[in-house]
């Protein structure tokens, strides 16, 4: 199996040379660089061409977010994943409008980054089942009252939470082995994990 190349940017040195020592420590993973700042992230994707770059969002110089944008703009297929310590929704927002595929919280445990990665690499985006609600409502809000937010609106509460529990659904058909949505749910029901619906 091929080696992802990642690309490492943080302006914390500690936390950038953990996760470059961890992500070169696990198999399938190859750090082909790190970068202190955006703008060294930018001149290093150039000219290492990552498959991934883990980006932080608050740094001197250049910003993350500004980052995003201008590598998403100079190499398309590179797939950013912005791992930072805000939560706060705008820069999710942000980070999605400059092109990131993922958003993840700098207290993620290494095995659901490294899940994570692989994804995002398969061509999956993520988003925690929070984020997802936030996305959603923010939708919702920016559409006012045409057809698609009324068709969200009408979402119950415990629907919405289901949606968000969707960006799962790959990592669970992986670990199950799965090739679609109807394996597992039918390995659910076998291990008595759900019960079947009355008819």
């Amino acid at each position: 199996m091929k080696s992802t190349r990642i690309l490492v940017v943080d302006d914390h040195a500690l936390f950038r040379k953990g996760v470059a020592t961890l992500l070169s420590d696990t198999e399938g993973f190859t750090v082909v660089g790190e970068a202190r700042d955006g703008r060294e992230a930018v001149a290093k994707a150039q000219t290492l061409a990552p498959d991934v770059v883990l980006m932080d969002i608050y740094m001197p110089n250049m910003d993350g977010l500004e980052a995003t944008r201008r590598i998403k703009q100079a190499m398309p297929s590179t797939r950013v994943v912005v791992l930072t310590i805000s939560e706060e929704d705008q820069n999710l927002f942000e980070a999605l409008k400059a092109g990131a595929h993922g958003y993840l919280l700098k207290s993620v445990e290494p095995e659901e980054l490294f899940r994570t990665l692989r994804g995002i690499v398969r061509g999956e985006a993520f988003f925690t089942p929070s984020m997802a609600a936030k996305l959603l409502g923010e939708f919702t809000r920016k559409e006012g009252a045409g057809p698609v937010a009324q068709e969200l609106a009408a979402i119950s509460p415990r629907e919405r939470e289901v949606l968000g529990l969707l960006t799962h659904l790959k990592s669970i058909m992986e670990k199950l082995h799965a090739e679609n949505r109807v394996q597992v749910v039918a390995y659910a029901l076998r291990k008595g994990l759900v019960k079947e619906p009355p008819p």
